[in-house]
């Protein structure tokens, strides 16, 4: 097995497992985590041996979503976000173009960019205890893969997005169409790997030509050029940089992330 710092890869049979490994920061993916998944989905998709890539995340988390503590110390202004947002799509994407098929094994919170990264994956099977959501307009950002229309329809992704739902159960997310399926807390990469185990069998120029087939569907249907030009938009949010943002990371600069999401959840209390 090899090790990076932040993510973990293994091959179990015919199925590449990346798993997240910042569990102390709810594996939160910062820009080398981002990095690291690039470099190993190449591995995955090169190793004539690996049918199924899979990625999981380390503890009883998924992800939390793209690292606000690493933007809050870098604190990128007008077009220094440009790279940050085309390294965060580009690798949320690499699990919708890849030619092998991808899961994604999701326990617990599964927020933001990574609910993201798992719309993008063909399979995602979650636990019981799995949550899922789009928090970002809460604390003034965008949305870097406009995938949520896509998968669950207009009226629904508007009332998750612009209402900035952190909370959706995993029997919502199944009824939905988010997750494929929900199994027990303790048995998300036991499933994740049978599931696998049986796309394996199946000839693999087959499957490969069969994903690209389902994928030309959505694609044809213009896909690719909405997701563009969402892309476009957040660049335009983050560039300019809009006040509840501002706010948010100057209480998180002073006071600290958990003093910030105090704040951002203050301001909805009222009217939950």
């Amino acid at each position: 097995m090899k090790n990076f710092n932040k993510i973990l890869y293994s091959v179990s049979g015919n199925t590449a497992i990346l798993t997240i490994n910042r569990p102390e920061r709810r594996n939160a993916l910062d820009s080398e985590t981002l990095e690291q998944i690039n470099i190993l989905m190449d591995k995955a998709e090169s190793d004539e041996k690996v049918r199924v890539i899979l990625i999981t995340g380390q503890g009883d988390t998924f992800s939390s979503g793209f690292d606000l503590k690493d933007q809050m110390e870098k604190a990128p202004k007008g077009k220094q976000w440009k790279p940050i947002l085309e390294l965060d799509h580009r690798t949320i994407m690499r699990f919708w173009n890849s030619p092998k098929p991808t899961i994604a094994a999701v326990r617990g919170a599964c927020l933001a960019g990574a609910f993201e990264l798992s719309l993008s994956c063909d399979f995602t099977i979650c636990s019981k205890d799995s949550f899922f959501g789009e928090p970002e307009l809460k604390f003034g950002a965008g949305i870097v893969t406009m995938l949520l229309p896509w998968v669950i329809g207009m009226k629904a992704a508007k009332a998750i997005i612009l209402l900035g739902k952190d909370d959706i159960s995993a029997s919502t997310a199944l009824e939905l169409g988010i997750v494929t399926e929900i199994t027990e807390n303790d048995r998300v990469l036991e499933r994740s790997l049978q599931i696998a185990k049986h796309i394996s069998v199946i000839d693999p120029t087959l499957v490969k030509r069969t994903k690209k087939a389902i994928n030309q569907s959505f694609e044809i249907g213009g896909i690719i050029e909405s997701l563009e030009n969402s892309l476009e938009i957040d660049y335009q949010i983050e560039s300019l940089g809009s006040p509840d943002k501002k706010k948010f990371m100057e209480i998180a600069r002073k006071e600290g992330m958990r003093k910030a999401i105090k704040f951002r959840d203050k301001r909805f209390s009222i009217n939950e």
